[in-house]
């Protein structure tokens, strides 16, 4: 069964940095598509940022280029999610992500995503 938890938020000003973490204690990632989404208030779940496990290819919303990387650690089978210089704008839950099958692909859309997390808030103060 699997079952993500992510890890990490809170409350930060501007600027400041945050590292979210997203861990599956039965279940190694290897192979799959990995993908982390956030949804504010009153809005739709958007996709931020994700990574083929294996491959370790990314690709990033534009809003978070430059401030947000995606990686992955083997041994720990844990996926993160570094923000820096974060925004008000980048206050929302963030939500890991995983697909239900292997495959080299990468993939923005949260439809390819069979697996998901609770959340981890993360507020920014401007």
């Amino acid at each position: 069964q699997v079952r993500l938890v992510e890890s990490g938020g809170g409350l930060v000003k501007a600027g400041d940095s945050l590292r979210l973490s997203c861990a599956d204690s039965g279940r190694s990632f290897s192979g799959y598509s990995m993908g982390w989404f956030r949804q504010a208030s009153g809005q739709g779940r958007e996709f931020v940022a994700t990574i083929n496990w294996n491959s370790g290819i990314t690709q990033y919303t534009d809003s978070v280029l430059g401030r947000f990387t995606i990686s992955r650690d083997f041994a720990e089978n844990t996926l993160y999610l570094q923000m820096n210089s974060l925004k008000p704008d980048d206050t929302a839950v963030y939500y890991c992500a995983v697909s239900g099958y292997k495959t080299p692909m990468i993939s923005v859309s949260p439809t390819d995503y069979a697996y998901w997390g609770r959340g981890t808030q993360v507020t920014v103060s401007s």
